[in-house]
């Protein structure tokens, strides 16, 4: 098993400055704050990190940061995936991998693909990736699941297909994988407000956004999960399930920010077309964090 991958990764937020400019400062410390804090890996311009309204060259920018932040302390995982199989393809070909240690791809969206144009999809990207490759499904952006026979049969036929961050927000679905997946291939939670059923079922870990503003409580949570201690475990799941809640009432990752700025980690400002969490919502992130 690929044991860079299990435990707590987290889908880092890309900062902004008030002009929308990243802020490298901010991003650099909050990168600080989770190794500091107990976080296995770092998941880099994934849909957290508001990857789709970042320019190629800031993506790039975003990259280098972390990497130089990281200073080869953690796994990093980048997120490369799209609903242009050919874009996609050229995107891994053409983009330095170095010190990359795998890309999370999600199913391809809007286009509405059948199954086995999911499948077709990652199984081009497994002949092109020289890292490895973990699939993201995540249903409720994209408006289609991949179906579990479609990820084992992706798992079972490529190697470097070393697993998937499921989000589909279903436990049975989550238990069908563990049960039936090849021994090696790792089931990680996309879903933080189920992270820890996965963990006590048999998941591998999780690609969390509330993980990294709490990364301390968060990761120790899911390692008490891998260890089957449930009572402790649930504790700490107990204590951070309304913020998890509070941070997808509006979208992601406005709530998040809003979480890092009552942290004083970043500023809450996110590119259109999102906007920023409303102020009702703040006001109870902010309680929160003030309490926790």
């Amino acid at each position: 098993m690929n044991s860079k991958f299990v435990g707590t990764g987290v889908a880092l937020v890309t900062p902004f400055n008030s002009d929308l400019s990243i802020d490298h400062k901010a991003l650099e410390n909050i990168v600080n704050y989770n190794i500091e804090n107990g976080t296995d890996y770092l998941v880099i311009c994934g849909t957290t990190g508001e990857s789709v309204t970042l320019k190629k060259q800031e993506k790039l920018d975003v990259v280098l940061t972390i990497k130089k932040a990281n200073n080869n302390r953690l796994p990093l995982v980048l997120g490369i995936g799209g609903n242009n199989t050919m874009a996609v393809l050229e995107e891994i070909k053409t983009t330095d991998l170095t010190g990359i240690d795998a890309i999370l791809s999600v199913s391809p969206y809007y286009s509405k693909p059948t199954q086995e144009g999911i499948y077709q999809h990652f199984k081009a990207i497994a002949a092109v990736s020289p890292v490895d490759i973990i699939l993201y499904n995540v249903p409720g952006r994209t408006s289609k699941n991949v179906e579990v026979e479609t990820t084992l049969r992706l798992a079972n036929d490529f190697s470097n297909i070393v697993g998937v961050k499921e989000a589909g927000n279903s436990m049975p679905q989550y238990l069908e994988l563990i049960k039936n997946k090849p021994k090696d291939f790792l089931i990680i939670s996309g879903d933080d407000d189920l992270a820890l059923r996965v963990m006590l079922a048999g998941g591998a870990g999780v690609i969390s956004v509330i993980g990294q503003a709490f990364p301390k409580e968060f990761s120790e949570m899911i390692q008490l999960g891998l260890k089957g201690n449930d009572e402790a475990a649930l504790k700490i799941h107990n204590k951070i399930i309304n913020v998890i809640e509070y941070i997808f009432e509006e979208n992601n990752p406005a709530g998040i920010k809003a979480v890092f700025e009552a942290l004083n980690l970043c500023k809450d400002y996110v590119r259109l077309p999102l906007v920023p969490a409303s102020n009702n919502l703040k006001e109870k992130i902010g309680d929160f964090v003030k309490n926790f």
